[in-house]
């Protein structure tokens, strides 16, 4: 076993969009942040800052809908997200079956 195996255990590699370019970055698989993309392993399991948490969530409440439209426009329309999108798509194994 490699030190890099056990580094990244409970996470896979995903990319993700870092401000106008893309970066390699880590999916979390268990733990608290289970379905997040972070910048590395050892935040998959941090501890929760319960103050940035309550933030969130007021402003959630407050503007959420207005968050959810920008962050659709954006991840539709700019190149990066679009890039982004089709490097985390599965690679085709084998041929079509028609």
């Amino acid at each position: 076993m490699k030190v890099a195996d056990i580094l990244q255990e409970g996470t896979t590699r995903a990319h993700a969009r870092t401000g106008a370019s893309q970066s390699l970055k880590f999916r979390c698989t268990s733990g608290p942040r289970k379905g997040q993309v972070r910048a590395s392993p050892a935040a998959c399991n941090a501890p929760i800052n319960i103050q940035k948490s309550k933030t969130l969530s007021l402003t959630k409440k407050r503007a959420g809908g207005m968050m959810t439209r920008k962050a659709g426009i954006t991840k539709s329309s700019t190149a990066t997200s679009k890039r982004v999108k089709s490097m985390n798509k599965p690679k085709a194994r084998g041929r079509k079956r028609t």
